[in-house]
């Protein structure tokens, strides 16, 4: 038994930790969607430069992406 529950402990730290850091990430992405400096700290970070045209582009495939994600999560079928 001495093993049993810090086993179980880390499991559940673990797989709440993975939902927790999801839903921060989802939050983030949301921010960045609305927010050009942003998205253009964090290209600038990954060693990319994003001209304008780019930007515009980066956040519409952003939105789409969130738009897409939001539609498989209603269930049912569709049309």
């Amino acid at each position: 038994m001495q093993y049993v529950i810090p086993v179980v402990t880390l499991i559940v730290g673990l797989i709440g930790g993975f939902f927790i850091g999801v839903f921060y990430l989802r939050k983030q992405m949301e921010k960045m969607q609305s927010d050009p400096q942003m998205l253009q700290k964090m290209a600038k970070q990954m060693g990319y430069n994003l001209n304008g045209r780019q930007m515009q582009k980066a956040q519409q495939m952003m939105k789409n992406q969130q738009n897409t994600g939001k539609k498989g999560q209603g269930g049912g079928k569709r049309k």
